[in-house]
């Protein structure tokens, strides 16, 4: 059942037809940074998302789940995927969100240096990614082929109308920031694959403005142990699990990260720990024990060379199938039970469309293209062939963070990198 939090808050999305850009993205922002959608509360804002485009004539609106898919049939040679998830990890005391005056307190000191005397809007989903939404449903307001009297998403507003140089697909999905098998792309590109076309594909992840190009892959897995249960006062007469995973701590920690070149980016690999469990009480001698692991791997892997790494090519696990023992790899010997995996993307930046935008970006930012070391969507259209990069709005140092916010130049910088592009 959708949170009664996200029933409260959505609002009505839109901008009035003479309001500056930096006024119109502005408002969009508020609006959807306004409503709450922690992963599994989106439906309130895919509502309002889906009603906001529909009042675009240009578009043609699709929806699966709480995923929400706006094209455009301008005709064009061309076309260009802008895609971003509406979902927020859970917040911590970040709710609701609130513009800060400069000098306010609460505004990062390394923001307040690198944008000095600029406000700020604070609060979950601020970086990652409603403000690259935002710029998303600007532009799918203004890049309506010229038309006149499109509405900006309230009564009797209009856009003014700009003719992009590539038809457009708008994406705005659900569930990004939990287990892949929830994620609405995915969703969409496996039940309506003809939804998601297109010659190339821009992912809104914040970036600084900035292109990341490619994704680490990752794999989340149990390393487990077994024993023989006993009364810790007789532990002789068992076998105890938890000391026995003390060898994977031990190859864990002794693990160097790698740094890995592909196409001319840099990745650094991963191997982690992230929770350990065992034991069914205080005085029993625990009979298993469980390590779950995180890798993170460069693309220049497949998901199947990377399990070969952490636990044999012919290991035999795979999501859902159960315990199998480690024939090889980092983790020889040990039980394995698949949890998730999601695959690399190469950075594809000798693509023509990733090329030229990348000399935009160069020249907006002074930034050359760098490597995306977290998993992100990009993987998706990669395995569809589509070249792919991360552009968007806000430090994604800052993604997840209690004290998530985004200053407000980042949004008017994206959307005039965007639109210059695409209508140049």
């Amino acid at each position: 059942m959708t949170n009664e939090l996200a029933q409260q808050t959505a609002t009505e999305l839109g901008f009035p037809a003479g309001a500056t850009r930096e006024q119109a993205l502005a408002a969009l922002l508020e609006q959807i940074m306004g409503a709450y959608s922690v992963s599994d509360d989106e439906t309130p804002l895919a509502d309002e998302i889906e009603r906001f485009l529909r009042g675009q004539s240009h578009l043609t609106v699709r929806r699966h789940g709480d995923t929400v898919v706006a094209s455009t049939d301008f005709g064009k040679p061309q076309r260009v995927i802008l895609a971003g998830h509406i979902d927020t990890v859970p917040v911590i005391d970040n709710f609701p969100p609130r513009w800060l005056e400069p000098g306010d307190p609460l505004i990062r000191e390394d923001v307040a240096v690198e944008h000095p005397g600029e406000c700020v809007l604070w609060g979950r989903g601020a970086t990652d990614m409603k403000a690259s939404d935002a710029v998303m449903l600007y532009l799918a307001a203004v890049l309506n082929g010229g038309a006149a009297g499109d509405t900006a998403g309230t009564e009797d507003e209009t856009a003014a109308g700009i003719d992009p140089n590539y038809d457009l697909t708008y994406v705005f999905y659900d569930h990004e920031e939990v287990a892949a098998e929830k994620n609405g792309l995915r969703k969409v590109v496996e039940t309506h694959p003809d939804w998601i076309t297109g010659d190339f594909a821009i992912i809104g992840e914040p970036t600084d403005c900035g292109i990341e190009g490619g994704c680490n892959g990752t794999m989340r897995f149990d390393v487990v142990t077994h024993g023989v249960a006993a009364h810790s006062a007789r532990a002789w007469m068992g076998e105890n699990a938890i000391h026995k995973a003390a060898e994977i701590l031990n190859r864990l920690a002794a693990y160097e990260p790698a740094d890995v070149p592909v196409d001319g980016l840099v990745y650094r690999e991963g191997v982690n720990a992230t929770l350990i469990s065992g034991g069914k009480g205080t005085n029993v001698i625990p009979d298993e024990c469980r390590v779950h692991v995180n890798y993170r791997f460069a693309p220049d892997k497949t998901i199947a060379e990377a399990k070969a790494l952490m636990m044999g090519a012919d290991c035999g696990a795979e999501l859902g199938n159960g315990e199998h023992v480690a024939t090889g790899g980092m983790f020889a010997g040990f039980g394995i039970e698949m949890k998730d995996e999601s695959p690399s993307a190469r950075p594809g930046m000798d693509a023509p469309l990733a090329a030229s935008l990348a000399r935009l970006v160069k020249e907006r930012t002074g930034r050359d293209p760098q490597a995306k070391l977290g998993w992100t969507d990009v993987a998706r259209f990669a395995i569809l062939g589509i070249p792919a990069v991360n552009l968007g709005a806000g430090s994604p140092l800052l993604a997840h963070k209690h004290d998530e916010q985004l200053p407000e130049s980042e949004l008017a910088l994206l959307a005039d990198i965007l639109e210059a592009w695409l209508v140049a």
